[in-house]
């Protein structure tokens, strides 16, 4: 192999003990975690953490859906391929994946997925909107080890959340809540995604999360899927950017960020977590199809790195794409070497720019220092000044969004 790290343990200890490891290498050297992060950095033989998007079908249609899910493509991985692309990764040595969609419990199979995973000993985490968790099946997920299940909910109340996820999404959500306490699942895991709207709510969601005995997961906005055409209306505004970090370092410790809002840091001390870019180094995204994009928030032709169908599977994607290779390589602060935060911030992420329409190597749309938002005036202007048939903002690719009904004529 090429001799990069790969033991998890590495990686969580890395997290949890600062400035120092209090690990020691073979020559009996402490390690820090600025030198971890930097190994991370050039990749390693295989994902920490692998999403795989099970199915493009959804029972809903949210407004910022970073897939564009809605209906199944087809071309949807069968059992049999999906079994082993499992047995793919055991090899690997993969032992967590994040399982997503689309809803993911719409596929027939997916249970014998879940299972199929876990006995080849790796772990997994599913995101659903909750619709099919009724009390027989959360007595059924109750049962099985190694499982971690993450409910969407971008609201403490129905008004907010059903806004954004459809009419009737924050009853569902709750009752599935409510069926997983009842068969004594355990701490599953609430996910918000972080909008205008909802940030006035962060104290409440806690409050949700720990009358349930679960973990609150806060994520950012991305301007991916159908989030491309929603994000000037729903993503935080830069005052509340700043009210989002502060009350992450006061709650932080227990709430999980998936490293979402490292472009934060910029603001003061680190936020917990890697705290960079790990597309294409130490995450992937496989979708419904087979097709592995860097990043679970760059479904676009850009950042596809190959298939799992093509020879070499999984194993040769990862390690060879010219893709990754690239990714792997150290990147330019470009706009942002002049700016003394870069090195906290790391430039920001790579899907908000690209689906901005800002160079990769430009500030973050969300930059707190405001390089984002004339980078965007300026983009914006240039546009105005441009044909209608021209374009500065990529489309997201593929679009599995449901037609819009047609009215039955009176």
């Amino acid at each position: 192999m090429c001799g990069r790290p790969h033991s998890l343990a590495v990686v969580l200890e890395g997290l949890r003990l600062t400035p120092t490891l209090r690990r020691r290498s073979g020559k009996g050297r402490s390690v820090s975690v600025e030198s971890l992060v930097s190994q991370l950095k050039t990749g390693l033989d295989a994902p920490i953490c692998l999403t795989w998007e099970l199915t493009y079908a959804c029972n809903l249609q949210c407004v910022h859906c970073l897939s564009s899910s809605g209906q199944r493509d087809e071309r949807e991985l069968s059992t049999a391929e999906a079994k082993g692309v499992l047995d793919q990764l055991r090899d690997l040595q993969v032992f967590y994946i994040n399982i997503g969609g689309g809803e993911p419990m719409v596929r027939r199979d997916f249970f014998e997925i879940v299972e199929h995973s876990i006995g080849n000993g790796i772990g997994v985490k599913f995101s659903t909107n909750g619709a099919f968790i009724d009390a027989e099946k959360a007595r059924r997920l109750a049962s099985m080890d190694y499982l971690d299940i993450q409910i969407s909910l971008d609201g403490v109340d129905a008004a907010t959340n059903d806004a954004v996820r459809g009419i009737g999404s924050y009853d569902m959500a709750r009752r599935a809540m409510d069926n997983l306490a009842a068969a004594n699942f355990g701490p599953f895991k609430i996910s918000v995604v972080a909008t205008r709207h909802n940030v006035p709510q962060l104290d409440r969601f806690k409050e949700l999360a720990d009358s349930y005995g679960a973990q609150l997961r806060l994520t950012r906005l991305r301007p991916s899927g159908r989030g491309v055409d929603t994000w000037d209306d729903l993503h935080p505004t830069n005052a509340q950017q700043r009210e989002i970090y502060h009350w992450l370092m006061a709650n932080g410790e227990n709430v999980l960020t998936g490293d979402s809002f490292f472009h934060l840091n910029a603001l003061g001390d680190s936020l917990p977590g890697l705290n960079m870019c790990g597309a294409g180094r130490v995450v992937c995204l496989v979708d419904p199809v087979g097709d592995v994009y860097a990043c679970p928030f760059v479904i676009h032709g850009d950042f596809k790195a190959g298939n799992v169908r093509d020879e070499g599977g999984f194993a040769k994607v990862w390690r060879e794409s010219d893709l990754f290779r690239e990714l792997r390589e150290p990147q330019s602060a470009g706009a942002c070497a002049s700016c003394g935060a870069f090195d906290a911030c790391q430039g920001g992420c790579m899907a908000a720019k690209f689906f901005t329409g800002l160079p990769l190597d430009g500030p973050d749309p969300e930059c707190v220092a405001g390089d984002g938002e004339v980078a965007l005036a300026e983009l914006g202007a240039q546009s105005a000044s441009t044909p209608v048939s021209v374009s500065f903002k990529p489309r997201p690719t593929p679009d599995h969004t449901k037609p819009a009904r047609t009215p039955v004529p009176a």
